[in-house]
């Protein structure tokens, strides 16, 4: 499997919450790191932490860049916060793959809608 069509089934399988069919797109040697926390994750404990993570709806795929064997796929993610009120966060999922599995991901997670902060650099 090319690597468009791998990650649009993996988008696909977390937005439909297969977590039984997630493993089976990811190679053995599997390792998630996600960037704004430092965390890596193996292939089992990346597919429970998506499977056991909060409030968690959809993910909504809005673009889609591959050339070989890599890809990057940009995505909004719509969870439901304590309050009940929806959650909207944008994720950016840079891919390695291998054997036609997905051998590795990098994730930059961002919040939606948050203020963007202040500069103090004077204008020129």
């Amino acid at each position: 499997m090319d690597a468009a069509a791998l990650l649009t089934r993996l988008a696909a399988a977390i937005d439909a919450h297969d977590w039984q069919g997630l493993p089976d797109l990811l190679h053995a040697d599997f390792t998630c790191r996600l960037v704004h926390t430092g965390e890596v994750f193996d292939k089992d404990a990346w597919v429970r932490f998506n499977a056991d993570y909060p409030g968690f709806q959809r993910m909504l795929v809005e673009d889609l860049v591959t050339d070989g064997e890599r890809c990057v796929l940009r995505a909004t993610v719509i969870g439901e916060g304590d309050a009940g009120e929806e959650l909207r966060f944008a994720v950016a999922s840079f891919a390695a793959v291998r054997d036609g599995l997905v051998s590795e991901l990098v994730e930059v997670w961002a919040d939606v809608d948050q203020p963007a902060p202040e500069s103090t650099r004077p204008l020129t």
